[in-house]
């Protein structure tokens, strides 16, 4: 059975994956079928979903559809750019630690102990604010206190895989340790990477729209988490101002985490059956 077939096996995995395609169109499309931009007054604040306006509008007249289809931009643009930047520190201290071992190892799993037991959220906050509520500080932030989940899988793949034959042939031909690394150890230690990964992107979303909802997200971009927190006075005589946003960040996590679980069954060879 091949790779995309394990992968959409499961009808979870399937509406998982669509949803999240169809929300990724939505994003990259937003500037084509929006061309006012989310910032734009079209009408009276408060106005109900309806004819006119699918999505309501906000506390101070913008239209809801046009924020949430801007809002995918941002929210998706923090989650995967902080997940990339985190999986590559990660990779590069986990791969160093698992494949040295020794005293190096030691080290690097004490630098990563430290960033663990301290409060991640609270250690964000003050990152975002240190650096100027932006999206470049949000992304930068995330990462910082995300890498450590990926640095601990990849130490541990690495720790299982450098002492296999094919890499002790690596050695006897006279490779280079990078080299081994990279062309021989990486490729074997990727799956669980890749699941992992695929998590993070939804829990990075979640933590920017916590940032945003609490102001220190970029004041001059809209994500579902500032529409969330920009509303919440009104929250109780406009439901859809904070539930619409909600039940975004709610559906692209859930796509995401259906995604990973999808990706899990078709990476792991002993699921492969």
């Amino acid at each position: 059975m091949s790779f995309a077939a394990r992968f959409l096996s499961r009808p979870a995995t399937l509406f998982g994956f669509v949803v999240f395609i169809a929300i990724v169109v939505v994003a990259l499309a937003a500037p084509l079928l929006f061309a006012a931009g989310p910032m734009a007054i079209v009408g009276v604040p408060l106005r109900p979903p309806g004819a006119g306006l699918l999505a309501g509008s906000d506390v101070i007249g913008r239209d809801m559809a046009v924020g949430l289809a801007y809002g995918a931009r941002i929210s998706l643009l923090v989650g995967i750019a902080s997940t990339c930047c985190a999986v590559g520190i990660g990779l590069l201290l986990g791969a160093t630690a698992g494949y040295y071992g020794g005293w190096l190892d030691d080290l690097l799993m004490r630098v990563t102990e430290f960033f663990q037991i301290i409060p991640t959220f609270v250690l964000l906050m003050v990152l975002v604010a240190f650096l100027q509520p932006s999206l470049g500080s949000a992304v930068i932030g995330i990462a910082l206190i995300t890498w450590p989940q990926v640095a601990r899988v990849v130490r541990g793949q690495f720790l299982s895989l450098r002492s296999r034959e094919f890499v002790e042939a690596a050695r006897v031909i006279g490779m280079g340790d990078v080299r081994i690394i990279v062309t021989q150890i990486l490729p074997n230690a990727l799956p669980p990477i890749v699941v992992v990964s695929s998590m993070m992107v939804g829990n990075a979303i979640l933590t920017e729209s916590a940032l945003s909802f609490l102001g220190l997200g970029d004041p001059n971009l809209m994500s579902w988490g500032s529409m969330i927190g920009g509303s919440r006075v009104a929250m109780w005589v406009a439901w859809w101002t904070t539930v619409l946003p909600g039940l975004c960040i709610v559906i692209t996590v859930l796509a995401l985490n259906f995604i990973g679980d999808g990706l899990n069954d078709a990476l792991n060879p002993r699921r492969r059956g």
